[in-house]
């Protein structure tokens, strides 16, 4: 049985220039804290790439390494979540491999 591939080593496969400005943006942090807690935080286990992450009292954002899929804006139960494209030739780049 072949070993599966960490999340790290699969992103290795995908090219970042990340920009200074995030993309990503959370309307109302305390959506967040509060009423989104119940519904577990969907964006921190739905994103392929693992760009949100809960620290002890508020949710982090690394849109640096964001893979473009959009997937956490359907997983936000509360449209919570400001998405865009990166500005112009910034963002992610996939390498063939």
């Amino acid at each position: 049985m072949a070993n599966k591939s960490s999340l790290e080593e699969k992103l290795f496969l995908v090219g970042f220039k990340p920009d200074e400005e995030s993309h990503l943006l959370i309307k109302k942090p305390e959506i967040c804290c509060g009423a989104c807690a119940a519904k577990e935080r969907p964006c921190t286990y739905a994103c392929p790439a693992g760009v949100y992450t809960w620290e002890e009292d508020h949710i982090s954002v690394a849109f640096e390494g964001c893979l473009e899929c959009g997937c956490c804006r359907i997983v936000c139960p509360f449209a919570n979540l400001e998405w865009r494209y990166p500005r112009g030739g910034f963002g992610v780049g996939f390498k063939q491999g």
